[in-house]
């Protein structure tokens, strides 16, 4: 799951990602109970759909973009409303539109109008010629009313350098970290209590159908990567009607994201409840094992075999919590991986040369940045509480700051140094200050008008394939499409295999096969592009499943 910041990780390569169904049944999001029986949140009353006066984003932008009004609060609509800013790009295909696709690039706090512009192309061609692509930056997130807890960016970077990177290490860093994120709660106490409690991920499905009704769309028709998949459950759910095509692509557990619908203190946190430490260590391993395979001239950090390279990646770990490389140190360098994996082309061969100069004793340069989109603001600010106080305020996680190393150790001891990074990766919510005063827990399986598509790849290092299965399993009618590869999300991992099969779907509500297979288009340290794979029939794993 892409969270900007040290409550996970950075995506440094790509920015992060017939006949209309129909169906008659209107409705305006009923309440449901929960598992617990307490209402779930709804968007009530109904307010009017916001006005979006589309204008170019800026002079010769092939993106419009607009901004929506919306309650603060959708069950008092006529109190505080807030911003969200919306970007749009025109279906392609004279003619022949269908309608819109929503897109949320994942997150929490992956701000759309930067985002879909940057990953626009991953998207099928089929369906950019049929559909007008649409995104926006959630509440709380970016350019629109966003959560900001420092007055200045100076500041903001000021308390982001105080703190050790990555993830503690040693008693005085862990001391260092703790005290940094208290002091964040602190702040944002201080800046906007009130929003801090509306920006849960049922506050944005409410958005997204509000969002919905301004383009026209009887329906809606999304495609949500990472955190965009429990957004994407959540509006199942709360608006089980208006679903005319959905694929969650790199899914989150819905129970595991809920701590099962409890409010006891919960014993793990977010991410290993989803075990990313586990995920992320299997994708290490098969990052060391691909690596060690080839040449170095296609990965810079291969010392001739498997086993050797994997070897090679301990010591320079061990060396680096005693000798860092500049600023490179064992935490910075840990989370750099992980972050690395996520996506293959060219995030492996980067990553591979970033190992390399540091086995070397040379502090990496820094990645290139995505170039930046034709939109108004295409670098609004995106500091780490944005995406905290969504993922802090809507799932559950340990509040006793001192129980994380204690986690930290057992995450490390089935996942090794992954293990210790996804530890810490939630810490910042031992302090929070706000819990989401809308939060939809669950139930998972209210039916829908039109059945969910699920994609999840066999080897995500955020998101295992199990969260796949799980989703899947939630929902009351999901289909399943594996994507047999590596790294996080198929969007931004293609698999050509996948768009068409995802093309058909959004088009004309065509589901894959059961137990369909498909594979990533191009292996990792390889300049061959196979053709995307396709296996129908039982849904088995020919390689490469993870288990836990």
């Amino acid at each position: 799951m892409h969270i900007s910041g040290p409550i996970a990780v950075r995506r440094r390569h790509a920015a992060l990602i017939a006949t209309v169904v129909t169906c008659s049944t209107a409705l305006t999001g009923p309440g449901h109970a929960t598992a617990d029986g307490m209402p779930t949140p709804t968007p009530t009353p109904a307010v009017p759909a916001p006005k979006l006066d589309w204008k170019p984003c800026v002079q010769g932008s092939p993106f419009d973009c607009a901004n929506a009004k919306v309650p603060l609060d959708h069950r008092k609509p006529r109190g505080r409303t807030i911003e969200l800013a919306v970007v749009k790009r025109k279906a392609t295909g004279p003619g022949r539109r269908i309608g819109t696709l929503f897109f949320n690039p994942g997150g929490p706090g992956g701000p759309g109008t930067v985002q879909m512009p940057q990953n626009y192309a991953f998207l099928p061609q089929a369906v950019r010629e049929r559909f007008d692509i649409v995104s926006w930056d959630p509440r709380g997130i970016g350019s629109s009313t966003a959560v900001n807890c420092f007055g200045r960016r100076e500041e903001a970077a000021a308390w982001d350098s105080g703190k050790p990177a990555g993830f503690p290490v040693g008693e005085a860093q862990r001391t260092s970290w703790i005290a940094a994120y208290r002091d964040l709660a602190r702040r944002c106490q201080q800046r906007d209590p009130e929003l801090l409690r509306h920006v849960s991920t049922a506050d944005t499905a409410s958005d997204l159908d509000q969002l919905r009704q301004a383009v026209g769309d009887p329906q809606l028709t999304y495609l949500g990567i990472s955190y965009g998949t429990i957004l994407g459950a959540t509006y199942a759910n709360l608006f089980p009607g208006k679903v005319r095509a959905m694929a969650l692509d790199s899914n989150i557990d819905p129970p595991a994201w809920t701590n099962h619908a409890s409010d006891d203190d919960p014993r793990l946190t977010t991410f290993l409840r989803m075990g990313s430490d586990r995920g992320a260590a299997a994708v290490l391993d098969q990052f060391l094992t691909h690596c060690g395979s080839a040449a170095t001239a296609r990965c810079a950090f291969s010392a001739g075999s498997p086993k050797a390279t994997r070897d090679k990646f301990d010591q320079l770990m061990r060396r680096l919590r005693v000798r860092p490389v500049g600023t490179w140190t064992y935490g910075r360098t840990v989370g750099d991986v992980v972050s690395g994996l996520y996506v293959v082309h060219p995030g492996w061969t980067d990553l591979a040369g970033r190992l390399q100069d540091l086995w070397r004793g040379r502090a990496p340069e820094p990645s290139p940045s995505p170039p930046a989109p034709p939109v108004p603001n295409p670098d609004p600010y995106a500091g780490e509480e944005q995406a905290v106080a969504v993922l802090c305020g809507d799932s559950p996680n340990p509040r006793d700051s001192g129980a994380y190393h204690a986690l930290e150790e057992a995450a490390a001891a089935r996942a090794g140094d992954a293990g210790r990074f996804w530890a810490w990766a939630a810490e910042a919510c031992a302090d929070w200050p706000a819990t989401a005063a809308d939060r939809y827990r669950g139930p998972w399986n209210e039916p829908t008008a039109h059945p969910v598509l699920v994609v999840g790849t066999t080897l995500d290092p955020a998101t295992p394939y199990r969260n796949a299965h799980a989703m899947t399993k939630e929902l009351a009618n999901a289909r399943l499409l594996t994507n047999s590869g590596y790294g996080h999300t198929a969007l931004i991992n293609p698999s050509s295999c996948v768009n068409a099969y995802e093309g058909r779907y959004f088009i004309d509500g065509t589901l894959p096969p059961a137990g369909t297979l498909c594979r990533q288009d191009t292996p990792p340290f390889s300049t061959v592009k196979p053709r995307g794979g396709v296996a129908t029939g039982g849904g088995a794993m020919t390689t490469g499943q993870v288990r836990h």
